[in-house]
């Protein structure tokens, strides 16, 4: 990438997108084009072409997706499906329309088999079921990535694709139902340390492991994938590093300082297994994260603390 660049983040909004369009500032990159929802609707076709015919940025990152935690999924799944294959197909195929040579594509690792080995390789995918709580995102995300990467077979485009983990951090979204599951426990334990409650009830058996990455992390990553001349078409973006569902709430409860019991609720879902993403060739190319679990809960928290008192948490 040069400085001149003008860059177009799609979702810029989001706890993704503002963590991509901070990083790119802070890294001199200063010619960025971004558009709130309400001003471009990327599940239009006709807006989103008219946008990129009009505007021609040289590299777009399509950070921009619905996004939900367990119940979201499970209860929206046509939803889930639909927004994200309009905003994918619509994207991928306006950039390359207008002459955009370089894109890239973020997903997540919900797009491997539910149980696909551990640590998940790029190369598990399609290879068996998904995961039925969140398949219609998934189902979404997997044709992106491929479309992605047939544009770069098909007409020598360096569209390519990274899939984070599960992300968290600056700009998350605190929604009671419809988060993800560590901004939720933020909020539940943060919010049961102010009422004084003796105790905190988590979803299921506590036992699935989960890998976290922060999310200036992610941008970082992204970043230093946007600088390489021949980045892989798929790549994993994660820590390498799992923590169980429950010793996650025992981190976030000593962060929050709150002192009460934990108690499992057993009859609610799990969701997979295991998720532990193979990050092997991203590690190979360079790039780590400047964060583990403790230090980066430590810093959501703060985060979520400013954000709570001048008013701009997403709940």
């Amino acid at each position: 990438m040069k400085s001149s660049d003008k860059i177009f983040v799609a979702g810029h909004a989001g706890m993704v997108g503002s963590a991509i369009a901070r990083a790119l500032n802070g890294a001199g990159y200063s010619n960025l084009v971004l558009r709130p929802h309400k001003e471009l609707d990327l599940t239009s076709q006709a807006a989103t072409e008219k946008f990129f015919e009009e505007e021609r940025p040289d590299i777009a990152i399509i950070a921009a997706a619905k996004v939900g935690g367990i119940y979201a999924n499970n209860t929206y799944p046509a939803d889930f499906l639909e927004i994200n294959l309009a905003i994918a197909l619509n994207t991928i195929r306006a950039a390359y329309k207008a002459g955009v040579k370089r894109l890239l594509y973020l997903g997540s690792t919900c797009i491997y088999p539910r149980m696909a080995p551990q640590p998940i390789p790029e190369s598990a995918l399609l290879t068996g079921p998904l995961e039925k709580t969140n398949e219609g995102y998934a189902v979404a995300k997997i044709a992106g990535l491929k479309l992605c990467e047939y544009f770069r077979k098909q007409y020598g485009v360096c569209y390519h694709s990274a899939m984070p983990t599960n992300l968290y951090g600056p700009g998350d979204n605190y929604h009671e139902k419809n988060s993800h599951v560590l901004p939720a426990l933020l909020r539940r334990f943060h919010e049961a340390k102010m009422r004084g409650d003796k105790e905190v009830v988590i979803w299921g058996t506590g036992t699935p492991l989960r890998e976290f990455l922060h999310v200036d992390d992610l941008a970082s990553a992204c970043l230093y994938l946007l600088e390489l001349d021949n980045p892989p078409d798929l790549v994993n973006l994660g820590s390498g590093e799992e923590v169980s569902i429950k010793e996650l709430a025992e981190i976030v409860a000593e962060s929050v300082g709150y002192s009460g019991k934990i108690v499992l609720d057993k009859s609610k879902p799990d969701g997979t297994p295991r998720k532990l993403s193979d990050t092997s060739i991203l590690r190979s190319l360079g790039w780590k994260p400047k964060y583990d679990i403790k230090s980066g809960i430590r810093q959501a928290y703060e985060s979520y603390l400013n954000e709570l008192s001048n008013g701009t948490v997403r709940m």
